[in-house]
């Protein structure tokens, strides 16, 4: 049988439990496409879900193979799959994991044409990320014109998308970023950004907001502090740790985990070939290096997308 290479685990526990092997390649089931996987890329929460953090609502079977974003083009077509043919380039979450590997059977349903703009390795940084974003700004924080919205956390993966989108909608977009990813949100379209390192974030704001969203974890007094920042009849939506308002706040929060919606990504799609909507992918890496790309994320020291590419 015919082999691929894939970083999987075979147990929880740090970066060392990541293991880059061959095991035999997969065939496409009932509603499946065979995808040749030009790239995946690495999100934080994969690295909680390997040291076992997530073990509580997310269980796996080991092994697990990693990899929730993919892009990659299709190499066959299984029975009842429709929609795709041999040689389409796709893009999609795999909310089983799987594609970090060099192929990868995923359900049809969750697959979108690739954005035709791009390379299909660059693509890979769309999936998990953007539909995070577009929820959170369209869905959840309901930004629209003359909005103004606080983006805390805007230099990680899911803050570009983020902060792209929220300045789309027509808001002002005030960020929160380290001196290192400045220059990153400034292209993204932020109107201003904010040095979360220098002191706290509200001594640099003028006024207060009407929409935060909180993209990074917090502790209990940081968070507590972000809630002044909003004005009453304002709303917070975090998609990580959870910010309960007081009732007197007069402060709307909602605590959001994304779907996976392939009328959001296709719309995601046309937004890059629009030339509306940037990827910005800070570093590309082989999947035999999987396990250094999260303990780099683990020690603070990634930056928006990390696109990892089988070879």
């Amino acid at each position: 049988m015919t082999t691929m290479k894939t970083a999987r685990i075979h147990e929880y526990g740090d970066a060392r439990v990541i293991r880059y092997e061959a095991v035999p390649r997969p065939r496409p089931g009932f509603g499946e496409v065979l995808v040749h996987v030009a790239g995946t890329s690495f999100n934080p929460t994969e690295a909680a879900l390997r040291a076992g953090m997530l073990r509580a609502f997310l269980p796996v079977d080991m092994p697990y193979t990693l990899g929730w974003d993919v892009a990659g083009t299709v190499a066959e077509v299984g029975a009842g799959a429709e929609g795709f043919a041999v040689g389409d380039r796709v893009i999609g979450r795999l909310d089983g994991g799987g594609a970090a590997a060099e192929y990868v059977s995923a359900p049809a349903a969750v697959l979108v044409a690739a954005p035709a703009s791009v390379s299909l390795a660059t693509a890979a940084a769309l999936p998990v990320a953007g539909l995070t974003a577009w929820q959170a700004v369209h869905e959840h924080g309901n930004v629209a014109t003359g909005r103004r919205v606080l983006v805390n956390g805007a230099g990680g993966g899911v803050g570009g998308f983020v902060t792209q989108l929220a300045g789309l909608a027509g808001a002002e977009v005030i960020a929160t970023a380290s001196p290192r990813s400045t220059e990153a949100v400034l292209r993204q379209g932020a109107d201003q950004v904010i040095d979360y390192t220098a002191g706290p974030v509200g001594a640099a704001l003028d006024e207060r907001v009407d929409i935060l969203l909180n993209l990074v974890p917090l502790s209990a007094p940081d968070a507590a502090a972000l809630v002044p920042l909003v004005r009453p009849g304002g709303r917070i939506v975090s998609i990580a740790t959870p910010i309960a308002p007081a009732a007197d706040a007069g402060v709307r929060a909602t605590h959001m985990v994304a779907r996976n919606d392939v009328a959001h990504l296709a719309a995601l799609a046309q937004l890059v070939d629009a030339a509306e909507l940037r990827i910005d992918v800070s570093e590309s890496r082989p999947l035999a290096d999987l396990a250094d790309v999260h303990r780099l994320s683990e020690s603070g020291r990634t930056r928006g997308k990390v696109v990892v590419i089988p070879c």
